[in-house]
């Protein structure tokens, strides 16, 4: 993991947003800055045609998982074990995926390329990571995160078929829990992310869970 150098560009206090948790404009997403951001519990959210925009919204999605739930019918699919879980095996696949993946009631993404370039820095620099879903040698689900200073915050996931990306999840809070992880930042609670256990918490609370 790289040794990090203090950002330049100095973030507000996280608590003095706008009402819907917009906290700054301008900066930019080097791995320092980047670091800084999720450090303080802050993250971008950019958005076409504007400057780079930074959030810490008052309510913070997060999925604890002493309340993680799994349907039967995906426990069901995930017994037949019929797919190879791997972690950063291709981190550069999993996040073009995301950004392509087509989202129900959304035009477009916030996975722009100056973010899926900065995420890939990022991931080289070891603070960002892919869960994989493969079945006979093609990726067909998962999702990519960040983690610092050992929170762990979900970015995106996808899936090329059904639960993929819902078995994704599975395995990857498996793999946090045997690490010793308690929870997980969502920042957004979907209402997949909802079924899974995932709920809001003040944004207080959140900023106490990071020390910040």
């Amino acid at each position: 993991m790289s040794q990090i150098k203090r950002t330049q560009f100095r973030f507000p206090d996280p608590t003095l947003t706008s009402e819907d948790g917009l906290l700054c404009v301008g900066g930019d997403l080097e791995v320092e800055t980047l670091f800084e951001a999720y450090s303080r519990g802050i993250f971008p959210w950019p958005q076409e045609g504007f400057p780079l925009l930074w959030f810490c919204p008052p309510q913070r999605g997060v999925l604890e998982f002493k309340d993680f739930h799994v349907s039967k019918s995906l426990q069901k699919q995930i017994k037949k074990k019929d797919y190879e879980f791997k972690m950063n095996n291709d981190f550069d696949q999993v996040i073009e995926a995301c950004a392509s993946q087509p989202r129900v009631g959304q035009e477009g993404t916030w996975i722009l390329g100056e973010m899926v370039e900065a995420y890939k820095k990022f991931h080289r620099a070891g603070f960002c990571h892919s869960f994989e879903i493969w079945q006979r040698g093609v990726l067909v689900g998962g999702l990519y995160g960040v983690e610092v200073n050992g929170v762990f915050s979900g970015e995106s996931m996808f899936f090329r078929k059904d639960n993929m990306s819902k078995i994704a999840l599975v395995e990857t809070v498996k793999y946090l829990l045997s690490r010793g992880c308690e929870w997980i930042d969502v920042q957004m609670v979907t209402p997949q992310i909802q079924r899974f256990g995932g709920k809001y918490i003040d944004r207080e609370e959140f900023l106490k869970r990071l020390k910040v």
